[in-house]
């Protein structure tokens, strides 16, 4: 549980640094991450709120029992990271890296996530709702304890993906990759036009009207 009044954080990031319990983008120091840079650093209980990390590199980092609201952390590195007891909405997290990255009881909603890397990353207990992550790369990425609902996954990668028990809902599927990864997953019959086309492109269908 974040508290609700925090103490703004001071400028820039520290590698190895842990900040606990303070708040990011409230005050005027949030320019101050744009682009920063720090490896293995954590955050506990941290409020991001109108915080800017865009561009910023953060190997290894550690976010626990943290809010993100109306942030932009587009194109964050923030690879083999982990995010546990997290929630975000209405925030912009275009072109953001999480590769190799653990996912724990997350929600995400309402916010832009296209163009995002999460190879190899392992999803437990995470939800997506009303999220853009079209073009998005979950290549070889365990999902089994992934939700979608109300997604745009245009063009998204599955190739590799662990998908055994993942669910989708009403989600725009138009042009996914690694249609033969999705062995087990369960689909709203919503979502099962937009998948056939993914299905027959896999075994060499062609469809057309003549």
């Amino acid at each position: 549980m974040v508290p609700e009044v925090l103490p703004a954080a001071g400028p820039g990031l520290e590698s190895d640094e842990f900040y606990e319990k303070v708040a990011f983008g409230e005050a005027d120091t949030d320019a101050d991450l744009i682009g920063a840079f720090a490896q293995s650093v954590e955050f506990g209980q941290c409020r991001f709120r109108a915080a800017r990390l865009a561009g910023a590199v953060l190997y290894k980092v550690r976010f626990t029992d943290c809010v993100v609201e109306r942030s932009d952390w587009s194109n964050l590195r923030g690879e083999n990271g982990a995010l546990e007891r997290v929630t975000v909405s209405g925030t912009r997290m275009t072109g953001l890296a999480f590769s190799g990255g653990l996912l724990k009881d997350v929600a995400v909603a309402d916010s832009r996530l296209d163009l995002t890397n999460w190879r190899s990353a392992r999803f437990d207990v995470v939800s997506f709702t009303g999220c853009n992550l079209s073009g998005a790369d979950f290549t070889n990425a365990d999902l089994r304890g992934a939700r979608f609902t109300d997604c745009d996954l245009t063009g998204a990668q599955f190739s590799g993906a662990s998908m055994r028990g993942t669910r989708f809902q009403r989600c725009e599927l138009a042009g996914v990759g690694g249609i033969t990864s999705w062995a087990g997953a369960i689909v709203h019959p919503d979502d099962l036009i937009g998948l056939s086309y993914a299905l027959a492109g896999a075994l060499g269908i062609v469809v057309r009207e003549s």
